[in-house]
């Protein structure tokens, strides 16, 4: 557990919860919910997960996903900000910034500037804004690379929350994200755990936990499983091969995996709380740190996995 996540920084403690009515999330694909199936087959994500959530206690509580994977930063404070102002939430959750960072020509400072000219306008309009930061790549490989512009971008976000008066959720700093059960088997997009991690940590910060804070503090009571270094290097070259290749392809091509695709919630709708009582996403107990199944890699999910064509990888990006 890192010092940040034992030591939250005042203000971050108790907070007392602020009315939230409607709640619009903005962003690429980890907003949309990759790589997070519901039983129905739809993406679920961090932001379904909060939405289902908050509205067990909001009666009337409204939600809308504005999110579409390989969304850029033009695309997140272009049309899902107009959408967004709108829609007058009360509650906005933002993750931008992300597919561009991995360009190397885009200029970090130019990218942080229209990131708080998004954010400002919200603010401007009585809008709370939760920020989410980038998390750290530096446990994957090839995408390492990538390590330092995402910290400074994230460092930006950090200024701008402050500056804005917003909240941050700082992703680089939760321990759980550099765990692979966080992450489904391309490694570039966190699962249903890695979702339902990220969920309780903004849950908290709004003064209305999931639970515990070692929801998303210490969701594990096992380290991770370490394989040999010959297994380790297999997985990285089929890794490479099956997920890699293919968005260094469709980059090359100018195309996105987001192309022609439309919000899967494009306007806000009253969610029917939960009255059943039963936890969030209730399943049959595991062995303590069994996550890996026999042939897969840790993080995979036991379930029809979407063609690799359709995904968009994400590092802090979309």
């Amino acid at each position: 557990m890192t010092d940040l996540e034992m030591n939250p920084p005042e203000g971050d403690q108790a907070q007392r919860p602020a009315a939230i009515r409607t709640y619009v999330a903005i962003g690429d694909s980890l907003t949309e919910g990759l790589d997070d199936l519901a039983p129905d087959g739809e993406y679920r994500g961090f932001a379904d997960r909060l939405a289902e959530h908050l509205s067990a206690s909001a009666p009337g509580f409204r939600y809308a996903n504005l999110a579409v994977r390989g969304r850029r930063m033009r695309h997140i404070f272009g049309d899902q900000l107009e959408q967004t102002l709108d829609h007058k939430p009360d509650l906005v959750t933002v993750h931008a910034g992300g597919n561009d960072v991995l360009r190397p020509n885009t200029d970090l400072d130019d990218l942080a500037a229209q990131f708080e000219t998004g954010v400002q306008r919200l603010r401007d309009a009585g809008i709370r804004v939760v920020i989410l930061s980038g998390h750290d790549t530096g446990w994957i490989p090839v995408l390492r690379v990538y390590r330092g512009r995402i910290a400074v971008f994230s460092m930006h976000l950090r200024a701008i929350a402050e500056r804005t008066a917003s909240d941050v959720v700082d992703l680089w700093s939760m321990g759980a994200l550099n765990d692979p059960r966080a992450w489904s088997v391309d490694r570039l997009h966190f699962n249903a755990e890695g979702h339902r991690v990220v969920a309780a940590r903004i849950a908290e910060l709004l003064g209305d936990p999931m639970g515990p804070r070692e929801t998303w503090s210490r969701p594990w009571d096992t380290p991770p499983e370490r394989l040999p270094r010959i297994l380790r290097r297999r997985e990285n070259w089929r890794w490479a091969r099956e997920h890699l290749v293919p968005w260094i392809s469709r980059r090359a091509m100018g195309r996105s995996s987001g192309d022609g695709r439309r919000p899967k919630r494009p306007e806000p709708v009253e969610l029917a709380p939960d009255r059943s009582g039963a936890p969030d996403d209730a399943r049959p107990p595991r062995a303590p740190g069994r996550e890996r199944s026999e042939g897969r890699a840790p993080g995979a999910e036991s379930r029809t996995r979407p063609a690799v064509g359709d995904r968009e990888p994400y590092s802090g990006r979309g």
